[in-house]
Formats: C-alpha cells, structure tokens, sequence
C-alpha cells in the first residue's frame, strides 16, 4: 500500500492533536514547551537593494530530535505555510539549505537536525511599506514517533531594515548548488506508464559527489506521490528511478520541464531543475 507524504501528515494530525506555540510579534521569537522543540523564531532579516525582503525561520530542537526538508520521504511530513491575513506581499519563496538523510526501520527520510534556519524571500507589492508576516507554519517534529508542531507567527517587518543578518546568509550559502556549478551536463528523464500512474527514470550526465549519491525526484505538481528513488551510477552518469501516482491514480502527462532532482552527496548537493526527454 502507498501511502503519500500527504496523507501521512493527515494520519498524524489525526492520530495526534496539533501542539500550538505562539511568536512574540515584533522579535518573532517565542519559548517553546513542545516536546523535541527547543524553540522556533523569525529572524526579521533585512530589505534587499531589489526591494525584496530576507527573513529566516529558526528551528532549534533538543537533541535527537529531527524535522522535515520539503520532500521528507515516504514516512515524513513536509513543513506547510499558510500566508493567510498577511500584508503588503505579492510572493514568497522558501529557500532549502543542504538536508541530510536519515534511515530508521529500514526506511529513509530526507531531514534536518540540531538547527536549521530557513530563510523566507518576500517580494512585496509596494517596497517602501512594511511588510505584516502573519503565518502558519506545520512542521513534524521526530524521535521515535513523530509530532505534528502549528505554530503561529505575526511579524511586522520595517522596510527600513537594511543590514543583512549572520545566520540566513549562512543559510543562503549552504542551499544546494545549481547543477551549471557543479559540472551537469546533460538530464535525461524516460517516462513509462505503470498502473496507478508513471515510471521516471533518470539518466543524470554529472561527476561524483561522493562515495554513496542519493537523488530525491519532486514531481511539478506538489499533490503528485512520489516514491524514493532507486539511485545507481555508471562511470559518469547517475541513474534514478521513482514511480509517480497522482491523485486520479492512472497514468498522466508529465511536464519534464517541471520535474526538480536533487541530488545528495558527500557534504553537497545539487540542484537540477528540468529535465528533457531524450
């Protein structure tokens, strides 16, 4: 039975009842009494000269403890923002530092551990006028089961806020590298229906990034499962394959131009945004 990352946070939402944790508005930061949780904060971040805003949400758990990259694996539960009632924002987009993976009971999940600082860009409708950050933000947190976390955040950020802070850039500079950087050549993905939906595998023309190279596929449309994928190399091509079942459980069309790989090495990871058929 496949059972998808989004059914797995509902299971757990179920199965648990949602810890609350409240930031103070102007600081963003609030103490934490939730289990694993040491303690979640907005970093305000500063105004860039583009006239977007840099924020970071901190993430610091008590030892032992892990949450969740955006494709978690089959047993995780990837963070969810909810915007709703903020202010003087147009977009948002969520930059991922380098995860790392995990394996328990034969399983593997894609996490981040100790601290982890993601940093939030905000491009606003007009530059000059703060920008109200009122979010919802739904994280697991895991040791040896696993906790659904909604914390909730109103942040007034002042658009006169113009020195960039340590910590997000430090995030910022560990993201995966983009694959141009690291020497990708060519991206080849070859599609075959299966049952329930597709087969996509992936002939990846890159060097090594280390002994032991792991690739997680993202499908262009979030509700689309995706399986973990089988990861071999030869000589200087790495091959992935993973099975994708949407929603309507039948074979579809796949928009390859959408389809995200990231590829998890030895202390790097890549960033392959694409893929062609042949």
């Amino acid at each position: 039975m496949r059972l998808s990352g989004a059914l797995l946070c509902a299971f757990f939402a179920l199965a648990l009842p949602w810890a609350g944790l409240s930031a103070a508005a102007q600081t963003g930061s609030g103490g934490s009494d939730i289990e694993g949780v040491h303690s979640i904060e907005v970093l305000p971040g500063w105004k860039t000269p583009e006239g977007r805003r840099l924020t970071g949400l901190r993430i610091r758990l008590k030892p032992g403890w892990k949450t969740y990259w955006r494709a978690p694996g089959d047993a995780g539960i990837p963070p969810q923002f909810d915007w709703t009632g903020s202010r003087n924002i147009k977009a948002v987009k969520i930059h991922w530092p380098r995860p790392e993976v995990a394996v328990s009971g034969g399983m593997r999940s894609i996490v981040y551990s100790n601290e982890v600082v993601l940093p939030l860009e905000f491009t606003p409708e007009s530059p000059d006028r703060p920008i109200i950050m009122k979010a919802r933000v739904g994280l697991g947190v895991c040791r040896d089961i696993c906790i659904p976390v909604s914390v909730a955040f109103e942040v007034d950020l002042s658009p006169t806020d113009t020195r960039p802070d340590p910590a997000i850039r430090k995030a910022l500079a560990e993201r995966p590298v983009a694959a141009q950087q690291a020497g990708v050549r060519r991206v080849i993905c070859e599609v075959a229906p299966i049952r329930d939906g597709l087969k996509v595998t992936t002939r990846i023309h890159m060097p090594a990034i280390g002994q032991e190279e792991i690739a997680v596929i993202e499908a262009p449309d979030p509700s689309i499962w995706v399986s973990e994928a089988q990861t071999r190399r030869e000589g200087q091509t790495l091959i992935a394959s993973a099975e994708m079942v949407p929603p309507s459980n039948a074979p579809f069309a796949l928009d390859r131009s959408g389809v995200r790989i990231t590829v998890l090495g030895d202390g790097t990871a890549v960033d392959i945004q694409g893929c062609t058929g042949s």
